[in-house]
């Protein structure tokens, strides 16, 4: 099959000098999204797609079989906060996940907040929630057609009346109330010139940690913490357990913070009426410190400072000197210290992730001796709440083949034992028709790279079933097992095999793995990928021509640079929201950020670097010399993405349709281009069952797959 693809304008005149190299960028002009030509262009491209998706003759049943199946009960843990119990939860197919309240655990659930009334479609989503101590009023944050964007709202719990003030200009923000539950600190961007609703493309710059009082309008707001000469950190501050410290910590890019504390208590007014006075402990960008808790003037922080696994270590903020600090819980030689919350007054949960699966433990807070452990199947814990002044806690397990189970653990009765709170089960899916499995293969440098694969029991072996190799490797990013309907629906009735490789890049050993995968070692990250191909294919799981490849994000970046890389390994590429113009992401919304991952082009070095692998510049098209046609590829994005901004996706797609054609092309290369949605945070149901339709009917059109009823 052929395609006509849209000619996309070539501007050739568009050169940049990198330190003495020069790179054309014909497709600049899609840069702007606003720009008649770009909306064309966008416009062209799902013409083209839209009809191929369609055509899929399985796509109402696909569509069908994904609602019926996503149709399930799906809650978080409830929490409580002053007298009553919080949970979420979506009965099935709503768009947005709903709160609801109940005054005991036993007591009646009631609505509390539903995002559904927000808007027709579904596109306004809750993202954030903070409530006071005392419970009695919640901080919530609203974002609009998926953006990163927030409007920060604050509703009474007792009447379920909103205040009249609306915090604006949010984004990234960290949400902490004071003590007293009158005031918010919470971190904003100054108010922009042009339009701030997600489309845009500008640089996200100059973030301020203000001070909001409760039932006062945002204009009244004080600033507190700022940096006015470092315009790109982004600030968070969390306000101590006992309520008398602010301690804050400004990032810098994707990893490392400072650490900073300000005495409340010494406030005149108990309240601040400006810049508050910072007394520095940490100076240097060179590890991550994460407040825990405290007694007194004693905090816990989980670090990696000489720790790559991390550990917890506690600081007394009277005398904050490095050579003070004392280690708590120190580094475990091979598990990853993940989180740690404290509970029941003098007790710490700890997470840890070894080999990729979960563990949990409960500590002495005073001597950091483990108590226990909680008895875990392979999987992950997904969801905690608990706090240090409640004697209880709850915990969300999951796995590829467990939707969701939560746990409650009751302090007050030795022995400390979990029971089901609450268990949700999938009408139509039978866990035990299924085997999930973890392996180890070698990369191509010979470091051995862990592999779950799940799939139908007693599968044939014999390299003739789909198969689909999902992948991230970057940010310090740990990818657990987890339930997916998609991934149900493509096993179920595709013969499907799903592969989730824990390549380098990721967290998943800790601070050494991350590394080995940033920067100037980013080619072991798909190294990695690609090995992991080559095993399916080697022990017939699969075969190339039924190989599916996705990633969204970095792990677009990855299946982009592996479909460059090795066009043979794969029969289809799935790239999700991707970055892909490696030499100029630093330089829109929030790319600035991600140079602690991959470097930058203003670096000579890293330049040489980037471009080897950068997917838009690597674009080589098949030929008679042996260099095999593209997988058929298809990239997704939205206009409301500002995170990985849309024009990553537009000039990849326009650079790759322009180099592969027919007739060495047969494969299909398209972009579906999505509105009123963002990078996928927030997204409604609705959308999300359109968007894995899509998906399974593009694998189902382009491999040739067959729907098994």
């Amino acid at each position: 099959m052929s395609f006509v693809y849209p000619e996309a304008r070539r501007d050739e005149t568009v050169v940049d000098d990198y330190h003495g190299t020069k790179i054309h960028d014909p497709y600049r002009w899609l840069e702007d999204p606003d720009s008649n030509e770009t909306k064309e262009f966008i416009e062209a491209q799902n013409k083209i797609t839209r009809p191929y998706l369609d055509a899929c003759p399985v796509k109402a049943d696909i569509n069908e079989r994904l609602t019926e199946l996503w149709n399930y009960p799906k809650y978080s843990c409830p929490f409580r906060r002053g007298d009553r119990y919080f949970f979420f939860k979506n009965t099935g197919l709503q768009n947005q996940n709903v709160l609801y309240v109940q005054d005991s655990l036993e007591g009646e659930p009631r609505v509390f907040l539903d995002p559904n009334t927000l808007s027709e479609d579904g596109t306004v989503a809750l993202s954030g929630t903070r409530f006071t101590e005392d419970g009695a009023t919640l901080a919530y944050g609203l974002s609009v057609s998926g953006s990163d964007w927030i409007t920060i709202h604050l509703k009474d719990v007792a009447t379920g009346k909103d205040y009249p003030e609306v915090l604006e200009k949010v984004k990234f923000a960290s949400m902490s109330w004071t003590k007293d539950n009158k005031g918010l600190f919470y971190s904003r961007y100054p108010d922009a010139t042009g339009k701030a609703d997600g489309s845009e493309t500008e640089v996200n710059r100059d973030q301020k940690l203000c001070f909001h009082r409760l039932n006062t309008p945002q204009t009244e707001d004080v600033v507190v913490v700022e940096f006015p000469q470092e315009p790109l950190w982004r600030i968070g501050a969390e306000v101590s357990d006992c309520g008398r410290y602010l301690v804050v910590s400004p990032v810098r890019d994707c990893r490392d913070n400072l650490l900073f504390f300000a005495d409340l208590a010494a406030l005149p007014a108990a309240q601040p009426t400006g810049l508050l006075p910072l007394t520095q402990i940490v100076h240097k960008f060179e590890a991550d410190y994460e407040y825990i808790t405290n007694e007194g003037s004693v905090c816990i922080f989980r670090t990696n400072k000489n720790a790559p696994n991390y550990q917890l270590i506690q600081i007394d903020l009277n005398n904050p000197a490095e050579e003070n600090w004392k280690t708590l819980i120190p580094e475990h030689p091979k598990d990853v210290l993940d989180w740690a919350s404290a509970v029941d007054n003098d007790k710490l949960v700890i997470h840890y992730v070894r080999d990729v699966k979960s563990v949990l433990q409960l500590h002495s807070m005073k001597t950091g001796e483990m108590m226990q452990t909680f008895d875990l199947d392979v999987g992950s814990i997904v969801g905690f709440s608990g706090k240090k002044e409640q004697t209880e806690i709850f915990y969300h397990f999951m796995s590829f083949l467990t939707p969701g189970i939560i746990y409650h653990v009751d302090f007050k009765k030795q022995p400390y034992k979990p029971t089901v709170f609450r268990e949700v089960k999938v009408k139509g899916f039978d866990a035990s028709q299924y085997e999930a499995k973890q392996v180890f293969y070698s990369s191509k440098d010979g470091t051995k790279v862990p592999m779950f694969i799940v799939s139908k029991k007693d599968l044939p072996r014999d390299g003739s079933n789909p198969a689909l190799l999902y992948g991230y490797g970057g940010f310090n990013i740990n990818v657990q097992p987890s339930f997916s309907v998609t991934r149900l629906v493509f096993m179920q009735h595709f013969n499907g095999v799903v592969a989730i490789p824990n390549i380098r890049g990721g967290g998943e050993y800790g601070e050494r793995w991350h590394n080995a995968g940033r920067l100037l070692n980013k080619q072991n990250v798909f190294d990695d990928f690609q090995a992991a191909a080559q095993y399916l294919v080697a022990e017939r799981y699969t075969r190339p021509a039924l190989l599916t490849a996705q990633g969204g994000s970095n792990g677009g970046l990855l299946v982009a640079a592996c479909a460059n890389q090795r066009p043979d390994l794969f029969g289809a590429a799935i790239i999700q929201v991707g970055v892909l113009d490696m030499l100029r992401f630093q330089k829109f919304t929030i790319g600035h950020a991600w140079v602690s991952d991959y470097g930058s082009s203003d670096n000579k070095t890293q330049f040489e670097y980037l471009l080897k692998y950068s997917p838009l510049h690597n674009i080589q098209p098949p030929d008679n010399a042996g260099r095999a046609q593209y997988p058929a590829t298809l990239v997704l994005s939205a206009d409301h993405d500002d995170r990985v901004v849309p024009l990553h996706s537009l000039k990849y797609t326009a650079a790759l349709q322009h180099a592969a054609r027919a007739p060495l092309q047969q494969r299909p290369l398209l972009a579906r281009l999505d509105t009123k949605a963002g990078h996928g945070g927030g997204k409604p149901t609705a959308k999300l069952i359109e968007e894995h339709t899509d998906i399974l009917c593009f694998m189902t059109q382009s491999l040739g797959l067959k729907f098994v009823k």
